[in-house]
């Protein structure tokens, strides 16, 4: 437990610690919850670690200009950040309607932040401290460094630098970053001149004044007017995120300024890792909240252990390539061991561990040992389209810690919640890890992310193809047969991706059928800045290719795959049956067992005596209510059976 207590949140508690004035005053679009999973509170911890004073604003009012004077004017900066997720997925589901809930905000209800709050943030500062320096960071200004694709107003927006104002953006994980900054700026050097550190973008007006190499990117100009130029400088940035092997780009706009990207920041070593997360965390919400009920957002990690960060999957889906990347980046054994005797101390604490993982749980070491010297590799993927000759597929780190955590008094049962690659999972053939994943860490079904059955779609997702799926399934139910356990798979499926066009829809829909079950979960592609899929939604190309791809845009066609998913919802009756006329697949509409739907008439009782909704297929009336969102993948997740709920916050980990 920290003894400092949490971190300033006005001038009164600073005057209470004897500061006339703060370092850095950190402003943050989520509640004050000082735990590591909260990227906010790394940076705070990390900054006071290194001897500086830091004040928090947490949420603070836009529409009000006094709210973010409430701890004075630092020293050295203001630190920005939209918070754990982009504010914008946070808002609006992938059908662009807004959501009522927030699970950062304090009682989980309507969201205490703004559209866009990074821009917004900024420019509130601007307006009252005009030299003041601003840095951004976060996932938000991670994924918006450079011009990109921004699904909500159908647009490319051009450098979130640009738009905030902003004098330095810190992208992916920004410990090393924040920390060479905060010591350049109290040596006294001017933020115009910290031009230097790695995972930084900053503006700049003569390329002249850069030192060493550097790829010039197309202009804003020319990607707004090609969206295959757009598709050739996106995938020329994804191929540009390993700290090894990238370099410097510079992204130019008309007003003769120029955008320029630094290399990542250097990987943290296990030891660094594990001074970040021993680092005297409060643990907890700012007792502040405690009358509305706390942060909901806590709950699902507060017993979670955060041990590893990157995710070498590579899924074009997933923009953790772009903010983490591909590297994986680990905490030693005894931090972890350490971290969880302390949760058997807490008084909440009921002997069950959610979680031990992060992006892919079961990735506890680098991929090969060639990233350690030459980085990871531009031209192919660890995985895709077969695992690697050189992939080390050992689990046997993590089997050794997940052990070692069963035995501490006090744990119970130990779960693995962050979701693990079924394929890497197959690539270890001593089979170790599979037993032990049933035999203990498992509570009668494991979730898995197939994502699709044609193998045209999986290609463009970087997925394995549908027979490595059915491979895993296959040893799962050996294995569980093995230990005389009952555990089933739940498949994450999605709807819509690039590449899925209605024939595709329909096939997913029939290997349902043969399944004999209704899915709980569809996940809607949800087109967010820096991942592979968004700039095939965006320019219909493969960037990596640059092939065509088919891509479902019009809200009718999206609806209808996301119906054919959960067919035998009768609330999706009517938008299913229209996509099977459509489709020219009326032979799925019948009573044979082969069939999807019933013939019956519009208006008639549907099945189990509930009549079709009016607004079936529109969003409103689908009947699949409860909204959860990924922000490290951006995909909507829509869940429940029949009984509409209001939409809440899923943990932050990434399915793989």
């Amino acid at each position: 437990m920290n003894n400092h207590g949490f971190l300033p949140i006005n001038l009164k508690e600073m005057k209470e610690r004897g500061w006339e004035q703060a370092d850095f005053v950190y402003i943050c679009g989520d509640a004050y919850v000082d735990h590591p999973s909260f990227g906010a509170a790394i940076i705070t911890r990390v900054l006071e670690h290194a001897g500086f004073k830091v004040a928090f604003i947490a949420q603070p009012d836009w529409k009000d200009e006094t709210s973010i004077t409430v701890c004075g004017e630092p020293r050295l900066a203001f630190i920005v950040s939209a918070g754990n997720m982009d504010s914008m997925v946070n808002h609006y589901t992938s059908f662009k309607k807004r959501r009522h809930q927030d699970a950062y905000t304090p009682g989980g209800g309507f969201s205490g932040r703004p559209n866009r709050a990074t821009i917004v943030y900024s420019n509130l500062i601007r307006k009252t401290y005009k030299e003041t320096p601003i840095l951004i960071g976060g996932i938000e200004a991670s994924l918006r460094r450079l011009a990109h694709y921004d699904y909500w107003s159908d647009k490319v927006r051009r450098s979130i630098l640009l738009d905030a104002g902003a004098d330095l953006l810190m992208y992916g994980m920004g410990e090393k970053s924040v920390l060479e900054i905060a010591q350049a700026l109290d040596a006294g050097i001017p933020v115009s001149e910290i031009s230097y550190v790695r995972g930084t973008v900053f503006k700049c007006r003569d390329l002249s004044d850069l030192a060493g190499d550097y790829t010039l990117l197309p202009s804003y100009e020319e990607i707004l007017a090609s969206k295959k130029t757009f598709a050739k400088s996106y995938y020329t940035q994804y191929k540009n995120t390993d700290a090894i092997s990238a370099g410097r780009l510079v992204e130019p706009y008309k007003e003769k300024e120029y955008v320029v990207q630094n290399p990542p920041s250097l990987p943290l070593t296990e030891e660094e890792m594990d001074e970040v997360y021993e680092l005297p965390y409060m643990r907890a919400w700012h007792p502040s909240y405690d009358a509305a009920g706390g942060v909901p957002a806590l709950a699902e990690v507060k017993f979670s252990l955060a041990s590893c960060r990157g995710c070498f999957g590579g899924c074009s889906f997933c923009a953790l390539t772009f903010h983490q990347g591909r590297r994986i980046q680990v905490r030693s054994q005894e931090s972890l061991l350490r971290e969880a005797e302390m949760l058997t101390e807490d008084p909440d604490f009921k002997g069950y561990i959610h979680d031990v993982g992060g992006p892919t749980a079961d990735m506890r070491h680098v991929a090969c040992k060639k990233q350690l010297k030459h980085g990871v590799c531009t031209h192919r993927q660890c995985l895709f389209p077969k695992p690697c000759p050189n992939l080390d597929t050992s689990h046997k780190d993590y089997v050794t810690l997940l052990r070692r955590l069963r035995d501490i008094p006090g744990i119970k049962k130990v779960f693995i919640r962050s979701g693990i690659r079924f394929d890497y999972v197959l690539a270890d053939r001593s089979g170790t890890f599979l037993e032990e994943l049933c035999r203990h860490h498992v509570s009668g079904q494991l979730k898995v992310a197939p994502e699709h059955i044609c193998d045209s779609v999986l290609t463009l997702m970087g997925k394995p193809e549908n027979q490595v799926y059915e491979s895993f399934k296959k040893a799962y139910a050996r294995t569980n047969r093995r230990i005389g356990a009952k555990q089933y798979l739940v498949p994450y499926l999605m709807s819509s991706h690039p590449g899925s066009g209605m024939k595709e829809a329909i096939a997913l829909a029939e290997y349902i059928r043969d399944l004999g079950y209704m899915p709980e979960q569809v996940q809607d592609f949800y087109p967010t800045p820096g991942t592979i899929s968004t700039c095939m939604y965006y320019t219909g190309l493969d960037p990596r290719t640059l092939k065509p791809v088919y891509v479902p845009v019009s809200m009718q066609e999206k609806q209808m795959q996301r119906a054919l998913i959960q067919y035998r919802n009768p609330d999706n009756y009517e938008i299913v049956k229209k996509a099977l006329i459509e489709a020219g697949r009326e032979d799925l509409i019948g009573f044979g067992r082969e069939c999807l739907i019933p013939p019956r008439k519009t208006g008639r009782k549907a099945e189990g005596g509930r009549r079709p909704a009016r607004n079936a297929g529109s969003g409103k009336g689908t009947g699949t209510g409860k909204q959860q969102t990924d922000h490290r993948n951006g995909r909507d997740i829509k869940k429940g059976k029949g009984k509409k709920r209001s939409p809440i916050r899923n943990k932050h980990k990434k399915k793989s």
